[in-house]
Order: C-alpha cells, then structure tokens, then sequence
C-alpha cells in the first residue's frame, strides 16, 4: 500500500503546510481549520475554505499521481491512503483511494448529516458567506477533518487494516508528523520512504529517497518496463 501527504501535490503547486512558505506559514489554523474556529465563527472557516477549495480543484495531478495510478493498475499497489484532501489521486485514475483526512469533494451538515456536493457549496458561496443545509437550514462543515475532530472511523479503520496486511508501505511525500495516520507505517510488514527532507521513520525504513517523488516514481515505472519481458 501506499501513503501519501501533502509532498506529493508540492509538484501540482499546492503549497504544503509546515515548511517556511507552508500553508501554516501565513495563518493561524486554530483560527480557519480547527472545529472549535467552525463552531465559533463558521464564516470566518468558509472564508478560508472557499479559497482554498477553488485552488485545489484548478490543480491538476503530476507525474507522481498518475506513476501510483500506473502501479495500481499493473496489479503492484494494493490502494493509495492520503492525507490530502484535494482529490489528485482519484482524478490521476487511481481506483482504491482511502482520504482519512476527508476531501474537498461535499461538505456535511453536522445538525442532520446531510450531504452538499462542492458544486452545489460554491454555488451557495457565491451568494453568501456559508453554506447552508438545504435539510435543515445549518450551516454546513467542509468534508475535511479539521483539528480537534476525530478522523472518519470507516477510513481510518479500512487503513489500519490495509497497514496491517501489507508486505510494503511506501510512504510518498508525508513527514510522518500528523498521527494517527503517522502510526500506520508502525504496522506494515516493511517501509520504503519518498520524501524531500527527514521524516521520523527514516530510521525503521528498508529504503529512503530524498528526492521529489514526480521524477522518483516515473524512475519506478521506467525500470518496471524495462523488466517486463
């Protein structure tokens, strides 16, 4: 299997988070992306989200996306877990994709779980400062697990299990910083790592490369194909 965070989609120009010129660099997300930030001030949350939902669905999927896709369909990855919610993977052709952080895809009404799909949530943004419920009339939460939420239960089970199966996690573009999903390599059989920059396994892992995971990957596949009888 394998687990990606937000280095992967570096190389689709979506900024990270934790690096100088990250996300984190430049707000507070206590203030845009916690639940207790949605609860107090839920306009000031799709303020945020609003921009940050446009940004992603103009991003396109990069040679890493599509070289995973690729993997999956020669039959050698099981499924993809991601801790990024900007949907690359599915639009790259991934099949299997478990998003434990949620996604930009719909936004849930926390009153009567009522589900709004983000065409119809930008719709509303147009016209106003949050989206409502068309069930209830709450304003709606952005399908992404925000701090201070609990991950989705039905993802964060089905990785644990994928975790547990696997011969070989790679880890593709994640710091490992962010738990639980920073836990999940502790329960595969064998870790390989792809990431620009030190993450806090690079010690338990078979293989290690620090090098952006476009090029890495597509070298994957070049080789594949040149074994390939």
């Amino acid at each position: 299997m394998v687990l990606t965070g937000a280095g992967i989609s570096t190389e689709s120009g979506i900024p990270d988070f934790r690096s100088p010129t990250g996300i984190w660099a430049e707000v507070d997300p206590s203030e845009v992306a916690s639940i207790q930030a949605f609860r107090r001030n839920p306009e000031g949350v799709w303020s945020f989200y609003r921009t940050r939902i446009h940004s992603l669905l103009a991003a396109e999927p990069n040679a890493g996306h599509y070289a995973l896709a690729d993997l999956e369909h020669r039959g050698l990855v099981r499924a993809i877990v991601t801790q990024n919610i900007d949907t690359l993977h599915s639009r790259a052709g991934s099949r299997d994709v478990v998003e434990v952080h949620g996604s930009i895809r719909s936004a849930g009404c926390p009153q009567c779980l009522w589900i709004e799909g983000t065409e119809g949530v930008l719709a509303q943004l147009e016209e106003r400062t949050a989206p409502l419920c068309l069930n209830c009339g709450e304003i709606l939460k952005p399908g992404v697990t925000l701090f201070g939420e609990l991950l989705p239960a039905g993802a964060i089970e089905r990785a644990t299990e994928l975790a547990r199966g696997a011969a070989l996690m790679l880890v593709v573009g994640s710091s490992l910083e962010v738990w639980p999903v920073a836990g999940l390599p502790l329960e595969a059989h064998s870790l390989a790592i792809v990431n620009q920059g030190v993450t806090a396994l690079d010690g338990r892992a078979l293989l290690k490369i620090d090098a952006p995971a476009g090029a890495t990957l597509t070298a994957v596949l070049v080789e594949l194909s040149r074994a390939s009888p």
